[in-house]
């Protein structure tokens, strides 16, 4: 428990002192974030302001997680692992991949990066990588990072997937969390926020699972999850890490996360479902991200079916704007809709593991 408190302070620290600095970095460099023509004409006064801030994000989690093991040392904690290490690569990765997208947004001046191949190249990539490593490194208990079976709390046994079922399954884990939370990046504050959220609804899931691992107490209800502590050391920092950025971000943001901080936070989704053994539940405590992409899908498909928009713009947050809702209004809203999602999947957890014990 003390791991997890040092994570999230230290994450928490050098996320909310580092962002200041890349504000005044970023703007005298002139990375300033450009705004879709076709948008809420309030968000035109947005242009320039310094984007790319999901930098401070990938190193305050990096520095919780690894600075909680530091100090974990004088106790005699375990060191990192698997688990912890190829959750923050694949977040890290993508970082990168958003990181390029929005640079080049910003040299050619325009809202469009990286090509859509070139992104989902990356993505990919990261996935595949990400997929093969997870079934390696079998730790003290048998168990690898990932499992080749669907999860929901824990594996559905009667689900077994091939190597590679397992690795398009990743793919397309990987690329709809990534492409989600982008999604949803597009008021101040609101995916640092919801990410906060749902982040720490999965704090409380990974410390759960390593309270009652059957490595530990093979007790009925037991979860068998490889890296349970050291994913909620991830969660911690992740979560203080948003939190603190949001800080500079909450409206009106001094600097935006860009794609850079957007597809890190989606992969981190992604591979804390996969490694916690709990996809499917994640669709219930990221329910806002899974909202905002359907919105996308459903006026695209409800367009080109009908020629009519079912919204007046999506992702479905802008339709609340163009329908004379505050921005403030829409964010916090979304950030209760987060919360709530958060505590129904909590809930569901809950009785999954009273219904196993009982």
């Amino acid at each position: 428990m003390r791991q997890i408190l040092f994570a999230a302070a230290i994450a928490l620290a050098v996320s909310i002192l580092l962002t200041p600095l890349l504000i005044k970095m970023f703007a005298k460099q002139g990375f300033g974030q450009e705004i879709r023509v076709d948008g809420p004409a309030s968000h035109q006064a947005k242009r320039g302001t310094p984007t790319m801030g999901g930098v401070a994000i990938v190193i305050g989690m990096w520095a919780g997680y690894l600075g909680s093991h530091l100090i974990g040392i004088g106790y005699r904690a375990e060191g990192p692992s698997a688990s912890g290490l190829l959750v923050l690569g694949l977040a890290t990765f993508l970082g990168v991949v958003g990181f390029l997208d929005d640079f080049i947004k910003i040299r050619k001046q325009r809202n469009l990066g990286l090509t859509a191949a070139g992104k989902y190249v990356g993505q990919l990539g990261a996935a595949v990588v990400f997929g093969v490593l997870a079934l390696q490194f079998k730790g003290r208990n048998g168990l690898t990072p990932a499992s080749r079976h669907l999860s929901y709390v824990r594996d559905v046994t009667t689900v077994s997937m091939g190597v590679i079922i397992f690795l398009l399954f990743v793919c397309f884990v990987v690329v709809a969390w990534s492409n989600a939370v982008n999604l949803t990046d597009g008021l101040d504050g609101l995916a640092a926020g919801s990410m906060g959220l749902v982040l720490g609804g999965y704090v409380v899931i990974t410390f759960w699972q390593y309270y009652h691992a059957c490595s530990t107490k093979p007790e009925a209800g037991c979860y068998n999850v490889r890296d349970p502590l050291d994913l909620a050391l991830v969660c911690a920092a992740a979560a203080a890490a948003c939190i603190g950025f949001l800080w500079w971000n909450a409206a009106p943001a001094k600097i935006f996360m860009g794609d850079t901080g957007s597809l890190a936070l989606g992969g981190l989704l992604a591979g804390l479902s996969i490694t916690s053994r709990t996809e499917l539940l994640m669709i219930v405590i990221g329910a806002l991200f899974v909202a905002e992409a359907a919105s996308v899908v459903l006026q695209v498909v409800v367009f080109r079916t009908t020629r009519n928009r079912l919204f007046k713009m999506a992702p479905f947050h802008h339709h609340f704007e163009l329908s004379k809702w505050a921005e403030t209004t829409v964010i916090i809203r979304f950030w209760l809709l987060a919360g709530i999602a958060s505590a129904v999947g909590l809930g569901l957890f809950y009785s999954e593991y009273l219904s196993a014990v009982g």
